[in-house]
């Protein structure tokens, strides 16, 4: 008896061969391990928007209340409301200088608050208070840390004739989070008004 051409031919291509269905799990494995990688990366990076967004709110916030503060000549507590003179001129940093002024000013303190911009150089905020006081509320939550930095800058202004650098202040906010290994940086500046009248 005599097996058609045609029917030997269908009954070898019915199935798949051991080597091809081995080839075709590995090839669906790779691509389903890739697809599985992307989207633990994309899970794992779905909440660094909204921390990053604290931090940028944090880091305005505080750049904000230093950028309101006063910037004269003068420190606040120096002038002489009677006489119009200045006894303590502006200098980076407290003024425990100062006759009568208490050795540290601190931010939100009742009786010596901050009362200048050059007051805020070196200032530091831990997070996980709920309200750390001040002149506005500035909130750190916890794994957050902010500090401020307050440098003289002389590059302001047209080329041909920048301002001088003891009356522009260059205002850095860094705000960390992620266990110090990501940060926010925020720059502002302030230049220096009202010579010696009452800020």
């Amino acid at each position: 008896m005599c097996i058609p051409e045609s029917a030997m031919s269908a009954h070898r291509e019915r199935g798949l061969t051991l080597v091809e269905l081995i080839m075709f799990l590995v090839i669906v494995s790779l691509a389903v391990v890739g697809i599985l990688k992307v989207m633990t990366t994309t899970t794992r990076a779905s909440a660094d928007p909204q921390v990053r967004k604290q931090a940028l709110a944090v880091a305005e916030a505080l750049l904000e209340e230093v950028e309101s503060m006063p910037f004269t000549t003068c420190d606040p507590d120096g002038y002489d409301v009677s006489s119009g003179t200045c006894a303590m001129p502006e200098a980076m940093g407290p003024e425990a200088a100062f006759t009568g002024q208490p050795a540290a000013e601190a931010r939100g303190n009742a009786t010596a608050p901050f009362d200048n911009v050059n007051d805020y150089a070196g200032f530091n905020l831990a997070g996980g208070g709920s309200d750390i006081g001040g002149p506005s509320a500035v909130v750190v939550p916890a794994g957050y840390s902010a500090s401020v930095a307050v440098a003289q800058d002389g590059a302001l202004g047209p080329a041909a004739s920048p301002l001088a650098a003891g009356v522009v202040l260059r205002i850095t906010v860094t705000v960390s989070y992620n266990n110090n290994n990501d940060s926010v940086v925020l720059q502002g500046y302030r230049t220096q008004y009202a010579p010696t009248s009452m800020p």
